[in-house]
């Protein structure tokens, strides 16, 4: 009972900050015409095109966003047993930074020809190329501890060329690299929703046919192996599914940090449960919810200098929760 009343309150929060999302904006905008808007009664004029063209792929970006990267976080911690497991420490997103910083600080005569479309395939193929390195070691290594170690080691490499290619580059293109650094729900355009919303929607509907597997994990992986799941093979290929949902975010929002991390530890403390079968809905709607929530803090207070970037927005909700994550571990204990 109250895993589905959780996830009712989940869904209701999520839909009213997507309509908040729609509504609030750095350009005020009355409500009837966002109506308007919405319903294709004012096609021509500006506000149709903000909230259109603008708005509307930021507020879903947000939330598949912020859903894809708490699944992937949650992925992870059960997969590693540790509670601070997650994208960004895995080194997956630092993968996708390299990749475009190669395509920015070492090669930027390619933004010419290709612009976009490079900056997004370089970001995957960055972050694809460093799960596929911890997918090896994931065959080779049985330690999940090691396997981790190995991921963060990864991480530190990957930001030591990223160092020296900032090093030798132009300032302009340093410029560019920073920006993209910075993280952003609003770079994705209409045309492009359609492909993001595919990709992050049928990734995270993968996850649920991992429920069992990953509950026999949470009782170590002695007890998973002697209940019939291959450890290895199952490790390695949450590894892929989560480096896969990481990949995708990051190639069109750029480095987005403590979603995936904090957001699975919410929505533990929410439904009280470490069960995956609801523990996996409750993440991926508390994600989102949490996605909506950065977009629009980011996007309300917008001044002179535009929207505020997204990391300075989630580490205000990442922090505390990872805080007390570290002084109440034995409440979300992973054994």
């Amino acid at each position: 009972m109250r895993t589905r009343i959780v996830l009712i309150l989940l869904a209701v929060l999520t839909i009213v900050l997507f309509a908040g999302g729609l509504f609030l904006g750095s350009v005020d905008i009355p409500a009837g015409e966002v109506i308007d808007a919405l319903r294709g009664k004012s096609d021509e004029s500006i506000s149709s095109i903000i909230v259109l063209e603008t708005r509307l792929p930021a507020v879903a970006t947000s939330a598949l966003a912020g859903m894809a990267l708490a699944l992937a976080g949650l992925l992870m911690q059960t997969a590693f047993s540790n509670p601070l497991a997650g994208p960004s420490i895995m080194g997956i997103s630092s993968g996708a930074s390299l990749g475009v910083a190669l395509v920015l600080l070492a090669f930027p005569s390619v933004l010419g020809a290709w612009g976009r479309v490079a900056t997004i395939g370089s970001a995957f193929l960055g972050a694809m190329a460093v799960m596929l390195v911890l997918a090896a070691f994931s065959s080779l290594v049985r330690s999940s501890t090691l396997l981790l170690i190995v991921g963060i080691l990864t991480g530190y490499l990957t930001s030591a060329a990223i160092t020296l290619l900032n090093f030798f580059a132009s300032s302009e293109s340093v410029h560019s690299y920073v920006l993209w650094g910075l993280g952003s729900f609003s770079s994705v355009s209409l045309g492009d929703l359609p492909w993001l919303t595919a990709l992050c929607l049928s990734l995270g509907a993968m996850a649920i046919f991992f429920a069992k597997p990953l509950d026999a994990l949470l009782l170590g992986e002695r007890y998973a192996a002697n209940s019939g799941v291959e450890v290895g093979r199952i490790r390695t290929l949450l590894l892929v599914l989560s480096g896969a949902l990481t990949a995708v975010v990051t190639a069109w929002c750029g480095p987005i940090g403590f979603i995936g991390l904090a957001v699975p530890h919410i929505a533990r403390l929410l439904i009280g449960s470490n069960a995956h079968r609801r523990l996996i809905p409750a993440t991926a709607l508390c994600g989102a919810a949490t996605g909506l929530l950065c977009q629009i803090l980011s996007t309300v207070p917008a001044n002179a200098y535009g929207v505020l970037p997204v990391n300075a927005i989630t580490p205000l909700i990442g922090v505390p929760v990872i805080v007390y994550v570290l002084l109440r571990r034995k409440k979300l204990s992973f054994t």
